[in-house]
Formats: C-alpha cells, structure tokens, sequence
C-alpha cells in the first residue's frame, strides 16, 4: 500500500466507536448516538433484518434460533430449530424469508404463527436480499455461487465469478445488486436485467486494509437513502459513497468477528450491527432502505 493510501486509511479509521463526535466524519450522517447493547450472551449472531413496523429479527446461527427485538427494545425468542438459520430478509408479503444453510433450504417464515415453508432447495445459501416483486438473490458463498430465486419457487444461477460471495444488498433505485467476496478486497456490482439476470459485472467497492490483511472478512451490507453502502469487514464497518469511496471505517464494538449490518427502528435511522456474541444498535441521521418497498432514487453523487 501506498504512504497516501496508509495515511488515507489512519485518518478514515474512527477513535472510538462509543464517540459520538467520531461520526461527524461521515459526510451527512453524524452526529450518531451513542452505541448501546441490544442482546449478548448468545453464540454468533447474524442476519439483522428489520419489518416496516420497526421491529429487527436476527439469528444465532449454532443454537438454531432467530430472536425478535420490537420497537422498545424488548428481545423474544421467534423460531428455534430453524436448520442453522443465517441471513434474514423481509419480502413484500409480510413473510420472513431465511436462508437455512444447515438444511440447504430457503424458507418463509409466517411471523403470526411461525411456521415456515420451502421457497427453494439444494443451495447451502448464506445471504439474501428480496425484491418487491418476490424476486430474490441468495449467496451459496463455498460453491461461489449467486442464485435467482423467483416466488413461483423457481430458481437459476446467475454468477460464479466471485471467489466467495457472500452479503447481498440492493442500490436504493433496485438497478442493481452488489455482492460482497469474504476472500477478496472488493465488493462487485451488477445490472439486473428485466428477467432478473445479471449482467455488466464491475469491481467497485475496494475495501481499505491494513498492510497485512489480505482478505477482508466482507460480509453483511445495508445501504441507506443517499445511496451509501456499509459493509461489515475484518478492519470494521466500512462506509461507502455512490461513487465508490470509503468515507469512514467504524471500528468493531466488540473484538469479534462483525458479520452484518442493517438499518432498523420506527424511522429506520437505527443502525445495528451484528458482531461475535452478541447485537448492538446506534441511532443516525441517515435513514435506510427496505429492499421489498418500492425503490428509492437517491440524488446525484458527490464528485
């Protein structure tokens, strides 16, 4: 690395993550409130996912459950024995859709009764990202695989290109998907064709590593309003404009794997993190994006 991206990267990386003054460093989203524990005490935490009422879902992968914070901040237990359940996302029937990697299944959970049902099979999944119109893309990151999974419980590949592929997020206009490569230090884009295919791949998101790290640890993404994208990686919760720059680094709460991200709450201005054992949730000033409502057209990047 060069001495001007080493120096770019020091002054990127935050003090603290409990700083509050830290995240005016973030061009149009600090101030932020201070970081608060949502949930510890669990194994591994995964799969933050928020419904439109401003409840979050996330799982705890080796125990087999997905637990339920609801607006006030009160945890539940939703579903235990859900096949090592990991990514988590909301589809626009109101269902819960999860990838069971253990069971190599991707299901919806009714969140009335939950009671789950097959939406596709035979894909060790990991991740997803749901449309408005049911349609869905999940990573089957150990076969380097990234899979179209459509309501009428069809699926197809679309990629093998990337070494693991792994988070999945929309941009907030639906245009297009990017997935982010554990192994690598980029995250990519795509086209979405009408038929839902992908096309035009392009690595765009480098992530910022320290020296000696070769592989990022990507994982979870979210993005917010003004079409940044946050990825979870090994050096920390890494910020990205629309054209591609990493504006901050959040370091770790904790020093633990971080393995997702999204935005949750009544307003979608709450920012929780996934990290080793346990959950942890920071107000903001941005707000985010649910994939399964009608798409969002942030204005033009900054140059």
């Amino acid at each position: 690395m060069q001495l001007y991206a080493r120096l770019m990267l020091s002054a990127l990386i935050f003090t603290g993550l409990n700083s509050a003054s830290a995240a005016d460093k973030i061009p149009g989203v600090g101030p932020m409130g201070e970081v608060k524990k949502v949930h510890g005490n669990l194994q591994f935490t995964e799969g933050p996912a928020a419904d439109p009422d401003g409840n979050l879902y996330f799982t705890d992968i080796p125990n087999n459950k997905i637990h339920k914070v609801d607006a006030e901040g009160k945890v539940t237990l939703f579903a235990d024995d859900t096949g090592g359940a990991n990514g988590l996302m909301f589809g626009p029937d109101g269902r819960l859709y999860a990838c069971q990697g253990r069971n190599r299944k991707v299901v919806a959970y009714d969140v009335n009764t939950g009671r789950w049902e097959m939406a596709a099979e035979d894909i060790a999944c990991n991740d997803l990202v749901v449309r408005p119109d049911g349609r869905m893309y999940v990573t089957e990151p150990d076969e380097h695989r990234v899979w179209l999974v459509t309501p009428h419980k069809r699926w197809m590949l679309v990629d093998t290109s990337i070494e693991r592929p792994n988070g999945v997020v929309l941009t907030p206009d639906q245009s297009q998907l990017i997935v982010a490569d554990t192994k690598g230090r980029t995250a990519f884009i795509f086209r979405i064709e009408p038929d839902g295919k992908l096309s035009h791949r392009q690595p765009y998101f480098n992530y910022h590593l320290p020296d000696p790290m070769r592989k990022s640890g990507a994982d979870g993404m979210t993005v917010d309003e003004k079409g940044r994208l946050y990825v979870t990686t090994a050096a920390g919760l890494q910020v990205f404009d629309q054209a591609g720059r990493v504006n901050a680094i959040i370091p770790k709460p904790q020093p633990a794997w971080l393995s997702n991200v999204c935005f949750g709450g009544k307003d979608l201005d709450t920012l929780y993190v996934t990290c080793g054992d346990k959950v942890y949730s920071r107000k903001t000033k941005t707000k985010g994006v649910l994939s399964f409502r009608p798409p969002v057209l942030p204005e033009k990047p900054r140059l």
